[in-house]
């Protein structure tokens, strides 16, 4: 998966985060809290501040831990609610697999360069599907109006 970005979604004034599969038509939205959408998109836009903040720091423990965030893997959505899992690998090889909210996993994986998956089942259930040839057509308008709306805000946008 691939992260478009982050958008805030009317008129609920709730933030999103999108997600698509590298290899095919399907859209993921994943709803975030206002914090998160800035976490994200603070990763995106390769904005460093003076002081690491939370996932950043997280990053750079597992630095200084030599392991590394090899993936995150959004896994199921259940009563609205979805849920990730990271896998960190040792400096030994020995993966660990650790729960966390999609949210966090993804900044996660903005910052550590980590890929970031998505189950077939999870897509099936609620992914939104562009057709390929729809995506450089007619139909491709709103994703291109959606990253021309990521080019326009800035994290502050976010902070309420």
């Amino acid at each position: 998966m691939e992260v478009i970005g982050v958008r805030v979604e009317m008129p609920s004034n709730q933030p999103i985060v999108l997600l698509k599969e590298i290899d095919g038509p399907r859209f993921l939205p994943i709803w975030v809290g206002a914090v998160e959408a800035t976490a994200i998109a603070f990763a995106q836009q390769g904005v460093q501040p003076p002081r690491p903040l939370t996932h950043d720091l997280a990053i750079d423990i597992l630095e200084k831990m030599d392991a590394v965030l090899t993936a995150v893997h959004v896994t199921h959505i259940d009563q609205g609610v979805f849920y990730s899992n990271l896998i960190i690998r040792d400096s030994a090889g020995v993966s660990q697999t650790v729960s966390a909210r999609p949210s966090d996993a993804i900044s996660l994986a903005l910052r550590g360069a980590a890929n970031i998956l998505a189950t077939s089942e999870l897509l099936d259930e609620i992914g939104i599907e562009i057709p390929l040839e729809a995506q450089t057509g007619q139909e491709n308008q709103e994703v291109e109006r959606f990253r021309e709306f990521l080019d326009q805000i800035n994290p502050e946008d976010f902070v309420g």
